[in-house]
C-alpha cells in the first residue's frame, strides 16, 4: 500500500517549500499525496501566475479559513483540517514553517494518531513573546519527523529533548526551488533602462515594524540617501507600498511574480529586507544582504552566508549600505546541504 500524504500549506510563502517535495513524490513510486490549502480558493495573495511559475498543482482542498485573529483562524482551521481527516485516509501529514494554521494542523494530525513531519524545524527566535516562537515549540515538540536547514537548527532540536532518531539534517528546502527555477527567472519591466548588479532590492513585510511609521520613514530616509544615484526596487503591498510611496527616490511596485521577483533579487547589487526567505536566497545566490531584524531563524546565513543583521537601528543600517555601496562586503559560503537535493532526502525518509 502507498504511503498516503497530506501536505497542509497556511500561506504563500509555503508552496514554494512545497514545490519540490510534490515533483519527487511524483516521480517515485509507493506514496502519494493531496495538498491542502487553509485559506480560500479565490486567496488574493495565491496570484494565478505562482503555481504556473513554481511548475506544481493548485491545491486539491481549500479549507476556506479566512480571519485576522490568531486564536479564531487557530480554531478554525483544526475544526476544518478534522473534517477533512475524518473523510480523506492519510498516513502522515506534512507542515511547514511556524504560522497559527501550521500549529492548528500540526494538533489536529497528532490527535488522529498520524504520523507529524516539520519542515524547517529546530528554527527559534527565543522571544517567547512572539506567536510564531510557540508555534514552533509546539509544533516540533508534537513532531515524529523534524526536517531541519543546518546544524544549529538540530542542535535546538536536540537541547529541546528531541529524540535523535527523530531529527533529520536534509537541508534548506528554498534552495531546491532556486537550482530548479535557475533557467527559468524572468526579467521584470521594473528594470528596464537599469543594468543587473546596479540596483538595490527592499522588501518589508513585518507588521510590527510597519506600524512604526516613525521608524520606517527613518530608515527609507537613510536607504534613500545612502544609495545616491542607485535605484532601489521595492516591491511591496498595502501599507509598506503607501510608505514607500513618500520616498521619491525608491521604485515602488506591486509584489512581483516568483520568477520576476527570483531575477531580481539574483541580480541585485545589495538586499534590504526583513524576510528570512529573502535572506537565505540572497546566501544562496551570494549576493549582499542586510536585514532588518536582531535574529535569524538561520544562523548559517550570517556565520557563512552574506546576510547582516542590524536590526531597526537607522545608523547600523547606514554603515551596513556603506559597506555595500563600495563593494568591501563580506564573501559567504554556502552552507552544509544547501545543494538542491532537500526534497529526495525528505521523501527518502518518509518512505525508510
Amino acid at each position: 500500500m502507498k504511503n498516503r500524504v497530506c501536505i497542509f500549506t497556511g500561506a504563500r510563502p509555503n508552496f514554494v517549500k512545497v514545490a519540490p517535495i510534490i515533483r519527487t513524490i511524483e516521480r517515485t513510486e509507493d506514496i502519494t499525496y493531496e495538498l491542502v490549502y487553509a485559506g480560500r480558493d479565490d486567496d488574493p495573495t495565491l496570484e494565478f501566475s505562482l503555481f504556473s511559475d513554481l511548475q506544481m498543482p493548485r491545491p486539491d482542498v481549500f479549507l476556506g479559513v479566512d480571519c485576522e485573529n490568531l486564536n479564531e483562524l487557530t480554531g478554525r482551521v483544526m475544526a476544518e483540517f478534522e473534517r477533512y481527516l475524518d473523510s480523506h485516509p492519510t498516513d502522515t501529514v506534512i507542515v511547514v514553517d511556524d504560522l497559527a494554521s501550521t500549529m492548528a494542523a500540526a494538533i489536529v494530525a497528532k490527535k488522529h494518531g498520524l504520523r507529524l513531519a516539520h519542515i524547517v524545524a529546530g528554527t527559534r527566535s527565543f522571544d517567547i513573546n512572539m506567536p510564531k516562537e510557540i508555534n514552533r515549540l509546539v509544533i516540533d515538540g508534537l513532531s515524529d519527523l523534524l526536517f531541519t536547514a543546518g546544524v544549529g537548527s538540530s542542535s535546538i532540536a536536540t537541547r529541546e529533548g528531541a529524540e535523535m532518531h527523530k531529527i533529520y539534517l536534509v537541508g534548506n528546502i528554498l534552495m531546491d526551488s532556486l537550482r530548479f527555477n535557475h533557467q527559468r527567472w524572468q526579467r521584470p519591466t521594473c528594470l528596464e533602462g537599469i543594468d543587473d548588479g546596479r540596483y538595490l532590492v527592499f522588501t518589508v513585510n513585518r507588521k510590527v515594524l510597519i506600524s512604526d511609521h516613525e521608524k520606517m520613514q527613518q530608515m527609507m530616509a537613510a536607504i534613500s540617501r545612502d544609495a545616491g544615484d542607485i535605484p532601489v526596487i521595492a516591491p511591496l503591498r498595502g501599507e509598506a507600498y503607501t510608505l514607500a510611496s513618500e520616498c521619491s527616490s525608491f521604485r515602488v511596485l506591486q509584489p512581483l511574480s516568483y520568477l520576476e521577483f527570483g531575477y531580481l533579487t539574483l541580480h541585485a547589487m545589495g538586499i534590504i529586507t526583513d524576510s528570512g526567505n529573502v535572506a537565505e536566497e540572497a546566501t544562496f545566490n551570494h549576493v549582499p544582504c542586510i536585514t532588518l531584524n536582531s535574529y535569524t531563524e538561520h544562523i548559517e546565513t550570517v556565520k557563512q552566508g552574506t546576510n547582516v543583521l542590524v536590526g531597526e537601528n537607522v545608523e547600523r543600517l547606514q554603515e551596513a549600505l556603506a559597506q555595500l555601496v563600495k563593494g568591501e562586503w563580506k564573501h559567504g559560503t554556502l552552507p552544509d546541504r544547501w545543494d538542491g537535493r532537500t526534497a529526495e532526502r525528505i521523501v527518502q525518509t518518509l518512505l525508510a
